[in-house]
């Protein structure tokens, strides 16, 4: 049984330097919405439009990061390059003057993170056994997602210490970025021989379609998901319409991280038991019940219902989808096809966070909530008619 065999060290060491570069992140990002809307006067709908251009520009540059690895025939060297540039652009904001500094660090920072994506999705898939990928990749969700816990944790702490000073809570947030860096360099290991050969063009026509038609469906289904699953940036405005002062809005995301961080391994490793498929209907029927709660539900009972539930949707789905990728895909393509996912399922991010941002300004935050559950509802019903 896949439990009964320990996980690859490098397995366990990315997951913690996902953990403290997401503590860095979420530090940041916990209060970066409010910080916008609230002392910058910037509209929801501008707050979506810029969410969504930075993880679609993340999503972009995972297609040739991943394609690059692929090429090499090496994953850690762009790991390192993305981790890197993601810590060394944290010190930009808290020294931001104004808008356009904030979307320019933000937009920096989402590049490195696609520049370190798939080759590290890749690295795993290419470290782990195929009876254990569920769970590797379900572990590495997990502490990347205790760092989401962690992160907005201590920007609640800081700014209590701080009376609500931003920008020390940001500088403060650059110190976890170096420490996942001196982990990610130090204790991961790129196998000798992953039994993979460098592919001299990975984004030929030739090359993607021995991806073969189940990862191209694969792909569909993981669109018509992103469409449901906008930003986490509209729970945070969903509690600050709600009354929720800034110095407790982190903790919006500490109850979904919660859930997600506690849920993501024990669904990986299900789904290496029971099939991929189960599991990720159970994370879109979660979705369905978040997104009800938190557009339908009154007062504070809503609100921490519907953050829960979305983190357990996340913590059911995430991880299994990053399961199926390595699953379907040769290995010397694994790059590549990480890389496809995220620039497909990134491209939807966009259009799902800008449409959300558009729907909250022009109708209200029910239409927000209630669109998202209707698209993860068309999901599911298209999942349960698939066959495999």
């Amino acid at each position: 049984m896949p439990h009964h065999h320990p996980l690859p060290r490098s397995v366990w060491a990315l997951g913690f330097v996902s953990m403290f570069m997401d503590i860095s992140s979420e530090m940041i990002h916990a209060l970066l919405p409010l910080y916008m809307v609230g002392v910058l006067g910037t509209s929801v709908l501008a707050v979506g439009m810029i969410e969504g251009i930075a993880e679609a520009t993340a999503a972009i540059t995972k297609v040739f990061s991943g394609a690059l690895s692929d090429r090499l025939g090496k994953r850690k060297l762009l790991t390192v390059l993305g981790y890197g540039l993601a810590a060394v652009t944290k010190p930009v904001f808290p020294l931001a003057s104004g808008l356009e500094w904030l979307t320019a660090a933000r937009f920096v920072d989402r590049i490195g993170k696609g520049i370190r994506g798939a080759p590290r999705d890749a690295l795993i898939a290419d470290v782990t056994p195929a009876e254990l990928r569920g769970a590797a990749f379900g572990l590495r969700q997990a502490l990347d997602t205790v760092g989401a816990f962690i992160g907005p944790l201590l920007a609640i702490v800081l700014m209590w210490l701080t009376a609500s000073h931003f920008q020390a809570v940001f500088w403060a947030a650059v110190l976890p970025a170096v420490l996942a860096i001196v982990v990610l360099v130090v204790c991961v290991r790129e196998p000798e021989h992953a039994g993979t050969r460098p592919v001299r063009a990975p984004l030929a026509r030739r090359e993607l379609a021995r991806l073969g038609t189940g990862y191209w469906r694969l792909i569909a289904l993981a669109t018509l998901f992103t469409l449901a699953r906008f930003s986490e940036a509209f729970l945070l405005l969903r509690g600050q319409a709600l009354g929720l002062p800034a110095l407790w809005a982190p903790a919006v995301l500490v109850v979904m991280s919660l859930a997600f961080s506690l849920s993501a391994y024990p669904a990986g490793a299900l789904s290496d038991r029971i099939g991929r498929r189960g599991v990720l209907m159970i994370g879109l029927g979660l979705l369905v019940l978040a997104d009800l709660a938190l557009a339908l539900l009154p007062g504070w009972l809503g609100l921490a219902l519907g953050v829960g539930l979305w983190g357990l949707h996340m913590g059911f789905t995430q991880g299994v989808f990053s399961a199926l990728i390595a699953d379907s895909a040769p290995a010397e393509l694994r790059g590549t096809a990480f890389g496809l996912f995220n620039l497909v399922t990134g491209m939807a991010l966009l259009v799902a966070s800008v449409l959300a941002g558009g729907l909250w300004d022009w109708v209200g935050y029910q239409a927000t909530f209630l669109v998202g559950g209707g698209f993860a509802m068309v999901t599911l019903v298209g999942l349960r008619m698939s066959r495999g």
